[in-house]
């Protein structure tokens, strides 16, 4: 019998504290009733720091190989404090097959005749107000990207992480 994935309930909370119980409902009621086959759902990547995202955003950029010599390929165009993860306010998907991570958008693990990943984007679109998925963006496709925003632009979440403006004892930005 499939289990919860401990990662993806560790990395719900990093997420901004405005989100956390929702991501947690979404994941635990909505998410891992609906995948009842070969294929399971984490959330790859929620929180990411500032620091971090610059290192991404240079990705296939100044840094064009990896540590066996493989070409990087640009996987943002966000620099950091640009992205909503660097708020806790995005997540990204992966499929778990057979104890791996794989990023496969047309298999259907489930054998309903609806690709798995699909129906993990259908959950969030359809079902959860307020998310926004990287797939329908026009210039740049992130198929395993998920955001809420709560009316916030990044410039403006930005300004208040520059200020400091956090919620008391986080690093979190108060709005």
């Amino acid at each position: 019998m499939a289990s919860l994935d401990q990662l993806t309930l560790d990395r719900i909370q990093l997420l901004h504290p405005k989100l956390r119980a929702e991501a947690d409902h979404i994941y635990r009621e909505q998410i891992f009733p609906a995948l009842n086959g070969r294929a399971s759902c984490r959330f790859s990547f929620t929180y990411r720091s500032v620091e971090e995202q610059n290192a991404l955003y240079e990705q296939g950029r100044t840094s064009l190989h990896d540590s066996h010599g493989a070409k990087l390929s640009i996987v943002t165009n966000a620099k950091g404090g640009q992205s909503y993860h660097n708020y806790g306010l995005a997540l990204d998907i992966v499929l778990v097959v057979n104890g791996n991570e794989v990023w496969d958008t047309i298999t259907d693990y489930e054998g309903d005749g609806t690709p798995t990943w699909t129906k993990i984007v259908n959950i969030f679109k359809t079902q959860n107000q307020g998310w926004e998925w990287g797939g329908d963006w026009t210039s740049f496709k992130d198929l395993p990207h998920f955001q809420k925003r709560f009316g916030h632009k990044w410039e403006d979440l930005l300004i208040q992480y520059q200020k400091k403006n956090f919620i008391p004892g986080t690093s979190y930005v108060n709005f």
